[in-house]
């Protein structure tokens, strides 16, 4: 059977790691997997294959072949030598933790799909790592990823066990005034009486007070639907970032689309950006996420770079346009009275992240505060439990505590949760992150409008909006930036503490936003280079932030999953994007090499494991920092990878050469490759 497509005939070179040996009944034939690619084929039982090389293979009983799994002493348990029967009567082996992964995926998947028997190739077993990492990405995490807000998909939203409510029942929450998505979500709550299911139209003005309410009946936020040509209403799909989430995200949804884009799967990226425009007309922007307790905030502003990337891909007609047009104006909407709006537009003309929730927020996990509730119980001298108690119920008023959640709440908006550049100040700062964004919005709305609509058009409120006014805009925060973040002597942004009047010295991967903005001169440009890449370049890629920034881990200060050793998908892409923006195509190079060769070697050691972030100082996969590692945890087979990781492996493999993907099959370490 074959597994997977494949996708990079001509970047991977099929390099052999490893032998097949065929036994027959008078002699042994030895040979080697590359000589026989695609030529011998082998059929074995499916269940007892799997619980055999399950008894042998998987000595920690977890459901894996891993390099963790130990060999017993005394037996040939975990000995990473596999001898399979075949239906021909003939034996064959399967040697090293890879292939023996291989093996116990194909197995898996024939088994999912209700098959006794399976047919395999030494292409199956012995597929290079690139390629298969690649193929699987394509071809069944995006898949497992993808979800639907209707009475297809919803049963499984319901399932997701991070939402419990205190009645029991499953609510769905539907804009104010979206009478066809309520009727729509009433029908299906009157068919399935097994769903639990409430469905709740939200109030015209939603207020902080109104979703602090909903806390104990939290619920999805329903998103797009269209009614088919028969008249079946259909939601729009969207991918979430992995197997914990069954919402859309804001910010991992562009970096997913990008993924979407370099695999082909462009109605997909357009269902993405279709849900986007919705929240933006229904909710009043990009949320968080789709769910109750995200109503309050957003997340870093990738709008517009997300929707002209699914634009390049779809044919220039009328209908292209008219679909260009709403994006458009729901950008301008978004821009104008969110992140322009009296709680986020700052005295410095610049823009900060905020959330005008209430106390605590509800999404995360159960004792992540316990340190924070333990040190003020005992300045209260009071026992946590009361303390806790009292304070949630707002019987007891701490300002200091209202004060750290109203922080910690915005730097959820930032996306960078934990970080300890913004944990405690965050509604102080204007970043540079989030107004290198609203910059890159703030030219892509102008190009938008000179490219595509001769240099102005009218809106359907009337208005009539001129790429001009928004090159204004751009280049006037742009000055801004560079007066108040830019810091010639350290050779790098940082973010402005409006209240304090100074910079805050926090040396993180954000500094490298300005580049992917392409707002930077080519003069900061260089210093960022040559002062910033040396501090945060890691063997594994593009670090949260700088070891001595992040400062020391303790108890009472735990470590934070945005800082030092931990590396993202979105920190080294928009890293290789700036770099290459301004002629440093060699270091975005070496950079993605980096990255992937972590991703890859993971993969390669942990049964397929293409996790949601990874210690790039160590370059491992094995991190368990805050909600653990999204990932990391599965039976048999990976289905699903992690989102941007994904959409950064294709993408990632673009910026190489057919040299460098050959390297990176062959698991050659970047300090080899590189010579440094």
């Amino acid at each position: 059977m074959k597994r997977i497509s494949k996708v990079l005939s001509g970047l991977a070179t099929g390099i052999c790691f490893g032998w097949l040996v065929l036994l027959t009944s008078s002699h042994a034939a030895l040979c080697q997997s590359e000589g026989v690619y695609g030529h011998t084929t082998v059929r074995v039982l499916v269940r007892p294959t799997l619980d055999s090389l399950i008894a042998k293979e998987d000595t920690d009983h977890d459901k894996r072949i891993t390099i963790d799994d130990p060999h017993i002493p005394g037996t040939d348990k975990g000995n990473r030598r596999f001898w399979m029967d075949a239906l021909d009567g003939k034996k064959y082996e399967v040697d090293e933790t890879y292939y023996l992964a291989n093996l116990l995926e194909d197995l898996k998947l024939a088994e999912d799909e209700g098959r006794d028997t399976l047919t395999l190739t030494t292409s199956d077993i012995f597929e290079p790592p690139v390629e298969r990492i690649a193929n699987s990405i394509k071809n069944l995490y995006w898949a497992g990823l993808t979800r639907r807000i209707d009475e297809g998909g919803i049963e499984k939203i319901f399932k997701d066990e991070k939402v419990k409510t205190i009645d029991g029942f499953n609510y769905v929450y539907v804009p104010h005034g979206d009478f066809t998505g309520y009727d729509y979500f009433s029908e299906i709550a009157s068919k399935q009486p097994d769903f639990k299911m409430k469905v709740v139209m939200l109030p015209e003005k939603v207020t902080p007070k109104y979703v602090e309410s909903l806390n104990d009946r939290p619920g999805i936020l329903s998103l797009k639907l269209h009614r088919e040509p028969g008249g079946k209403i259909e939601a729009a799909p969207f991918v979430v970032p992995g197997g914990r989430f069954n919402e859309m995200y804001g910010w991992d949804s562009y970096f997913i689309t990008l993924g979407l884009l370099q695999d082909g799967k462009i109605g997909l990226a357009k269902s993405m950006v279709d849900n986007f425009i919705y929240e933006i007309d229904n909710y009043g922007k990009i949320l968080n996420a789709n769910r109750t307790y995200y109503l309050t905030r957003s997340q870093p502003p990738f709008f517009t770079s997300m929707a002209l990337a699914v634009y390049d891909r779809l044919p220039k007609d009328v209908q292209s346009k008219a679909w260009l047009k709403e994006v458009l104006e729901a950008a301008i909407k978004q821009y104008t009275n969110y992140w322009m709006g009296p709680e986020h537009l700052t005295k410095t003309g610049l823009s900060r992240y905020y959330d005008d929730g209430i106390g605590p927020p509800p999404e995360v996990e159960p004792h992540r505060y316990d340190y924070l509730y333990a040190e003020y119980a005992k300045k209260y001298g009071l026992t946590e439990e009361k303390f806790k108690s009292e304070y949630l119920s707002g019987k007891l008023k701490v300002p200091a505590l209202d004060r750290f959640f109203r922080n910690d709440r915005a730097m959820r908006e930032s996306g960078n949760d934990a970080s300890y550049r913004l944990q405690y100040d965050c509604t102080d700062l204007v970043t540079v992150d989030l107004n290198s964004l609203l910059y890159k919005e703030e030219t892509n709305i102008a190009n938008i409008i000179s490219d595509d609509f001769g240099g102005e058009v009218r809106l359907s409120n009337g208005k009539v909006e001129k790429s001009s006014t928004w090159y204004e805009k751009a280049e006037k925060r742009k000055k801004l930036m560079t007066k108040y973040m830019w810091n010639a002597k350290a050779g790098m942004f940082f973010d402005y503490n409006f209240v304090k009047g100074k910079q805050t010295g926090y040396v993180a991967a954000t500094t490298f936003y300005p580049l992917w903005a392409k707002l930077a001169t080519k003069k900061q440009a260089d210093a960022l280079v040559k002062d910033a890449l040396p501090l945060l370049e890691m063997p594994g890629g593009i670090v949260g932030s700088t070891e001595k920034s992040r400062g020391p881990i303790s108890k009472d200060r735990p470590q934070t999953q945005w800082d030092y050793p931990f590396g993202w998908s979105p920190q080294q892409m928009l890293t290789w994007v700036g770099l290459k923006n301004y002629g440093y195509m060699k270091l975005a190079r070496r950079l993605a090499y980096k990255w992937l060769y972590t991703l890859t070697v993971n993969a390669y050691n942990y049964n397929g494991t293409v996790a949601e972030k990874y210690d790039v100082v160590d370059r491992s996969s094995q991190v368990f920092a805050e909600y653990g590692n999204v990932g990391t945890k599965f039976s048999y087979i990976t289905t699903q990878g992690f989102g941007w990781t994904n959409a950064s492996y294709v993408v990632g493999l673009t910026f190489l050469t057919k040299k460098l993907v050959e390297e990176l099959d062959r698991l050659i370490p970047p300090e080899w490759v590189f010579g440094e």
